[in-house]
């Protein structure tokens, strides 16, 4: 069995992308142990505060924010940080190599009823000049790594630095991450589906097809049955592709015509489409390539549809014909 640190050493990564993995593990099993305190930790229940989202925050969204932001902070490869819960990017050590973009706790509704939730990182090469939101508009095809970790029944971690996506469990017995698949693979087909269908009556036309053909399964134009799979949690949903295929989206929307996306680009869509890529599936929204966007600001929101490289095109060619 590899520990996190033989296999990324195996892959032959600079040394110091391989040191920052290590402190984005280290994050991840801290959080890991206050998720498993629960109320015993003190740490469920709401924070009666919003972050730069508007969106109402819980105490652990708070705790796991401040935890990695001081922990990244302290680490000298380090140069700038972006998070979900930070309204501006947060310069850290003039000297260091990276960017790192994060959603400290996806998933955070699921908190007080014990479900998944979990951790998202994509990292970025740092510029010359001083750290600002510019430095950090980087198409996602400059990853250097994407990662999150996920906090269940087993605390695991999805991980790419652009060599395919490898899958590492936190061992409960040594607290070490260990290596349980070095080439996770997303099959083309699929016949399960994600997606909010609360929302549906406010989804474009193509999307309203699309999942609509879907329903209708063997009976309908796509001549077989599909199930489908809510987790309400961004890494839960993508995990469940990583593990056996499926399609994940959260299309535009007109339910809040000033919000039509619903996830962030830099620390949600980005990563878990450089995993799922990696993993051989397909991320887009709708319209491109979700790593060849531009990004415009650090919580630029956006559509997206991942997974199964054949379901993703599937979904395309309705966006296509609308």
């Amino acid at each position: 069995m590899l520990r996190l640190e033989q296999s990324l050493n195996q892959q032959g990564l600079a040394t110091d992308l391989q040191h920052l993995i290590l402190s984005l593990a280290d994050c991840g099993r801290e959080i890991s142990a206050l998720v498993r305190g629960g109320a015993l930790a003190g740490v469920l229940g709401v924070a009666d505060t919003e972050n730069v989202q508007g969106e109402t925050q819980k105490k652990l969204d708070i705790i796991a924010n401040d935890l990695i932001k001081d922990k990244l902070a302290a680490n000298a490869l380090v140069k700038g940080i972006a998070s979900e819960e930070e309204e501006e990017v947060v310069a850290a050590n003039t000297d260091g190599s990276y960017l790192v973009c994060f959603d400290p706790l996806d998933g955070s509704s699921n908190i007080d009823i014990n479900s998944l939730v979990g951790t998202i990182f994509s990292v970025l090469p740092a510029g010359e000049g001083e750290v600002n939101q510019h430095a950090f508009m980087q198409p996602g095809t400059a990853q250097s790594c994407a990662c999150y970790i996920l906090y269940g029944p087993a605390t695991v971690m999805a991980l790419t630095t652009g060599q395919g996506t490898q899958m590492y469990s936190l061992d409960p017995k040594t607290n070490d991450f260990i290596l349980v698949d070095d080439a996770v693979t997303v099959p083309a087909d699929t016949g399960e589906f994600a997606i909010n269908m609360s929302n549906q009556r406010f989804w474009q036309p193509a999307m309203q097809s699309y999942i609509a053909d879907l329903i209708a399964g063997k009976e309908g134009p796509r001549g077989r049955n599909f199930n489908m799979r809510w987790i309400a949690a961004m890494v839960g949903d993508v995990h469940r592709v990583l593990s056996r295929g499926g399609l994940f989206t959260y299309p535009q929307d007109t339910k809040n015509p000033e919000k039509p996306f619903k996830l962030r680009l830099m620390y949600e869509a980005n990563p878990m489409a450089f995993l799922v890529e990696q993993a051989g599936g397909k991320a887009s929204t709708g319209y491109e390539r979700i790593m060849a966007i531009q990004p415009e600001h650090i919580h630029q929101r956006v559509a997206v549809i991942l997974g199964s490289a054949n379901e993703v095109d599937a979904c395309l060619e309705y966006h296509a014909q609308n």
